[in-house]
């Protein structure tokens, strides 16, 4: 059974730092692009960022680019998001996906290049 399971958010104050994680077990992530995307209440889902299997490529959303950064560490079968900077518009629930090993950029943060998808941690950035 292949499985996603995201952890690591919470409550966390407007400029804090959170660092989510995204744990695969059934398969061996280290052959998947990984993305994270995330909805909002009353939002449609948005790409955040993705790393393609090797880890050698990313892409961030405009929103976020220069505050997360993905990164994977395949040796634990785990992505992260880092996530600095927070704002209240960030607040949402965060999921990651899994994808196809074939990495192309332009096509990283569309949600229907994903086979495989986690439940979701809610992360609240608020005073």
């Amino acid at each position: 059974q292949l499985q996603l399971v995201e952890s690591g958010g919470g409550l966390v104050q407007p400029g804090g730092s959170l660092r989510l994680s995204c744990a695969a077990s059934g398969f061996t992530l280290d052959y998947y692009t990984i993305g994270w995307f995330r909805q909002a209440p009353g939002k449609e889902r948005e790409g955040v960022s993705s790393i393609s299997s090797s880890g050698a490529s990313t892409n961030y959303a405009d929103s976020v680019k220069g505050r997360f950064t993905i990164s994977r560490d395949n040796a634990k079968n785990t992505v992260y998001l880092r996530m600095t900077s927070l704002k209240p518009e960030d607040t949402a629930v965060y999921y990651c996906a899994a994808g196809p090993k074939y990495y192309i950029n332009s096509y990283s943060l569309v949600a229907g290049m994903y086979n495989y998808w986690g439940q979701g941690t809610q992360v609240t950035v608020s005073s």
